[in-house]
């Protein structure tokens, strides 16, 4: 029997369900592979649990070919559900396998749409059309027994909206109440929890509750709770959190879930639950909450840190950690960057622009080589009193008014990237720049360079300009 069939091999008539001899029939040539369906779960499982550290906090597989995901108070961090979609679909698709994606206010409706309206895009069932999505859809689509959707299909009942008007009473003495269970989870008029999963090795803790709670001091209360738990939990391991997700286990069997990152790794328990509690007004609480549960999906090493002396109260100033976390988890982490070091010679090409809660990565910052704070770019033209070759200026002009040197620092000589052609800029053809720091004497410092290296002509005409200004 086929369990499973490729794009090829549906487009030649065969199908899940058909006989490997008839199949044969129709591709002699048929490759066959015993079928691993252990094996196969094991993959979802893997699949969702991928899913989970990236789009939402509550995955779980939905055997034998799919995955929930939860994505309620998910969607805006990346400014929608059309552009998570499609961020999902990139990287599925590049790992080499197809899917097909939806949308919907219910997990039925969501699965039915998946399932039967093949588009090649991701489908988005609009708030309050999940009626209207289910009508045209096969009995089929509503996850029933196979038999028992032949069996409608022999007493008429093609589709949805026709099972919806007829009376239910006699179907349900036939069929028993599993339909119309199916048919009122994906109207939404019954709730269908997920029942998240997570890996092994995840820091979580949790916390059962005497009687279920619903306001905001109390689960305040409770994140507290949690945060110390988790903090001692990651200390032991030596690790610091960078992205944290806090379910909220609803007494009608309902799963909500808040998720919240750090721009570094931190086990700081009130920064955790600080975070936390800005989001608890996102939460529906419903009839109460009889437990809670805190995870750190995403963390890295930290090493011991010395508390309780005068190292530690030597700080000064802002935590700007904390800071730059408050912001991009209360305006969505791809509302707010950071500048990152790249790998580049030319100072506009030497730093790009990341998500503030993006893990670290690239190369680091040359600390005998200091870049202004403010970069003017594109650089202007200034006029400058200095001595060729290596001199730095005596006295330059910018925007009209004269500044006098009082010391400076250089030559930085810069050439082009080799990668790039002969090491040419894309504006001009001289690749040699000669950078300066210099202070005034009304005590500004700026950052100045000379196109050319000041012997050769065909270095460079020779000119000056103002790149930045230091704080």
């Amino acid at each position: 029997m086929i369990a499973a069939v490729d794009e090829s091999a549906r487009r030649i008539g065969i199908t899940p369900g058909m006989t490997v001899t008839r199949a044969r029939s129709l591709a002699p040539e048929l490759e066959v592979v015993d079928a691993d369906p252990d094996g196969d779960l094991d993959g979802l499982r893997r699949l969702a649990l991928w899913a989970g550290k990236r789009y939402s906090p509550i995955v779980a597989p939905d055997p034998p070919d799919g995955i929930w995901l939860d994505v309620t108070g998910c969607a805006h961090l990346f400014e929608g559900e059309k552009p998570l979609l499609k961020d999902i679909l990139r990287r599925v698709a590049g790992s080499g396998m197809a899917c097909q994606l939806a949308v919907a206010d219910t997990a039925g409706c969501a699965h039915a749409v998946a399932r039967c309206v093949p588009s090649g895009r991701p489908s988005i069932i609009e708030p309050g059309a999940t009626r209207a999505a289910l009508s045209i859809l096969p009995v089929s689509a509503l996850r029933i027994e196979p038999g028992v959707a032949v069996e409608l299909r022999r007493m008429g009942f093609e589709r949805v909206e026709q099972l919806i008007a007829a009376p239910r009473a006699p179907l349900a003495k036939r069929f028993g109440r599993q339909l119309h269970r199916r048919l009122d989870q994906a109207l939404g008029q019954i709730s269908e929890p997920i029942d998240p999963i997570f890996p092994a090795e995840m820091p979580r803790v949790r916390r059962g509750l005497l009687e279920p709670i619903a306001t905001a001091d109390a689960f305040a209360q409770v994140i507290g709770d949690l945060a110390a738990d988790i903090v001692a939990a990651m200390t032991k391991a030596g690790t610091g959190a960078r992205r944290l997700d806090l379910h909220f286990h609803r007494v009608d069997g309902h799963t909500q879930a808040v998720r919240v990152g750090t721009a570094k790794p931190t086990r700081e328990a009130r920064h955790i639950a600080k975070l936390l509690c800005q989001r608890i007004e996102a939460v529906d609480p419903g009839m109460g909450v009889e437990a809670m549960t805190l995870l750190a999906p995403l963390v890295q090493p930290m090493g011991a840190a010395q508390v309780g002396s005068v190292l530690t109260s030597d700080r000064r100033g802002p935590d700007l950690a904390a800071i730059v976390d408050t912001l991009a988890n209360r305006f969505g982490s791809r509302s707010l960057y950071r500048i990152q070091p790249r790998e580049g010679t030319m100072p506009e090409r030497e730093v790009r622009d990341v998500p503030a809660l993006a893990t670290q990565g690239g190369s680091g910052w040359d600390d005998d080589l200091p870049r202004p704070s403010r970069m003017i770019s594109p650089p202007e033209a200034v006029e400058v009193m200095a001595m060729l070759p290596d001199h730095p200026p005596a006295m330059f002009i910018w925007r009209g008014k004269r500044h006098r040197v009082a010391q400076a620092d250089g030559p930085e000589r810069l050439h082009g990237e080799w990668w790039r052609e002969a090491g040419h800029e894309a504006d001009t053809p001289y690749a040699v720049r000669d950078y300066f720091q210099v202070e005034t004497t009304t005590g500004g410092r700026y950052w100045l360079f000379r196109l050319g290296d000041g012997e050769r002509a065909a270095t460079g005409p020779m000119r000056w300009f103002i790149h930045g200004a230091f704080a």
